[in-house]
């Protein structure tokens, strides 16, 4: 795996695809720096070694049009304030005026393309204009994990025009790692813990997961189809009916595995999907009709607490439970606060995907754990046992 270490860029130009599609408000203020600053770390290492960084992004989805409301050029302050460097903006991102802004670049200095994304031979992935981008820099550098699962002209094709100069950036290498830890090098016992409301949209990861994991917790919205399938009463909870086949069959493949499965045995019941509903702990397998499971129950954190604390490796995607609403948002809370003891024991602890991100960043967990993924649909096709087209277009 080549990785920025392995090269020095100085006197060189850096061609960094990074991930700079970030929130904006109104104002076209950032509003969620973290993918900006994740990127800093690599754009630093060009130009401590005396080369210069020539930044591509997509924001946004402007499908080929030049929205204005979707120009980089909004970010370009922000950038510069968490870099620490003046970064220079050009309003295309290839063609003579890009070309033009590249070969004035001084080492040390930094430059951001405008949004890739108008143009939409980015999307298609198409070889000439992967070949434009790449007459803007020596080196080519991806570390864009959130859009590593795209065969796009920046992520993976351009690549092909730099067989001899193209590395991971450390956002992407430490990606890399951590999926490693869990899926192939983690110390055991192994434990995934998936949430999330569907049995459908996890069932190629955990399938992927059953020949590496030794134990799997399974929370949320999925715990009622598994409840049904076995004949609980599961009330008005979200339950996929065409599915409990699925989830008795994932259950016997565990038993065959060698792999626990931990399912909630005790919720917390509402009598409406609401902030303000009325509320009882029951029995999972015993929800009253009308009521519905909104949150794991005492007795389940309880089991599952034991179980987090006695695993090395822990890969955790999706919530327990509807923690949007505070009411029901205790046991996901519970959930992050056992992953940091074990964490602090010793324990490497992945979080990734786009809930389960989202709760750990709400409620203060992301310093708390080894490593939070910066990407969402990149990390569940990883989990889901994928070749990444951005990650195979450096390794070939």
């Amino acid at each position: 795996m080549k990785i920025l270490d392995d090269y020095n860029f100085a006197n060189k130009k850096a061609l960094i695809r990074v991930d700079f599609n970030v929130p904006l408000n109104e104002n076209f203020e950032v509003t969620d720096t973290n993918r900006i600053e994740a990127a800093k770390p690599t754009i630093i290492k060009v130009l401590e070694d005396g080369g210069s960084a020539v930044l591509m992004s997509h924001l946004g989805r402007p499908k080929g049009v030049r929205n204005p409301d979707l120009s980089l050029k909004h970010i370009c302050s922000k950038v510069s304030e968490i870099i620490g460097v003046a970064v220079k903006f050009v309003d295309d991102c290839v063609g003579e005026k890009a070309e033009k802004a590249v070969a004035e670049l001084q080492n040390g200095e930094v430059l951001l393309l405008e949004n890739l994304r108008y143009y939409a031979e980015e999307e298609k992935g198409d070889e000439a204009f992967a070949e434009k981008l790449s007459k803007l820099g020596d080196i080519y550098v991806n570390d864009a994990f959130g859009t590593a699962h795209r065969a796009h002209a920046s992520t993976t094709i351009v690549a092909k025009f730099f067989p001899n100069a193209k590395c991971f950036g450390y956002l992407l290498a430490k990606e890399i790692d951590a999926i490693e830890k869990v899926m192939r090098t983690g110390e055991k016992p192994i434990l995934a813990i998936l949430g999330g409301a569907k049995v459908s949209s996890k069932i190629t990861i955990i399938e992927n997961i059953l020949d590496k994991v030794d134990d799997l917790i399974i929370g949320g919205g999925m715990t009622y189809t598994f409840i049904k399938a076995q004949g609980g009463q599961v009330g008005d909870s979200i339950c996929e009916d065409d599915k409990m086949d699925l989830a008795m069959d994932i259950l016997k493949q565990a038993k065959e595995k060698g792999v626990n499965v931990h399912i909630p045995v005790d919720v917390l019941a509402a009598d409406a999907f609401d902030a303000n509903a009325k509320t009882q702990v029951v029995d999972v397998d015993k929800i009253p009709a009308g009521w519905q499971g909104l949150d794991a129950g005492p007795k389940t954190l309880e089991n599952f607490k034991k179980v987090i604390l006695g695993a090395k490796t822990i890969l955790w995607n999706g919530p327990v439970g509807v923690f949007e609403m505070e009411k029901f948002s205790k046991g996901t809370i519970a959930i992050g606060n056992y992953i940091d003891e074990a964490t602090k024991n010793g324990a490497f602890s992945l979080v990734g995907g786009g809930d389960s991100v989202a709760a750990v960043k709400q409620f203060g967990f992301e310093h708390k754990v080894s490593y939070v993924s910066t990407g969402g649909g990149a990390m569940l096709e990883s989990l889901e046992g994928k070749t990444l087209p951005g990650i195979a277009a450096i390794n070939e």
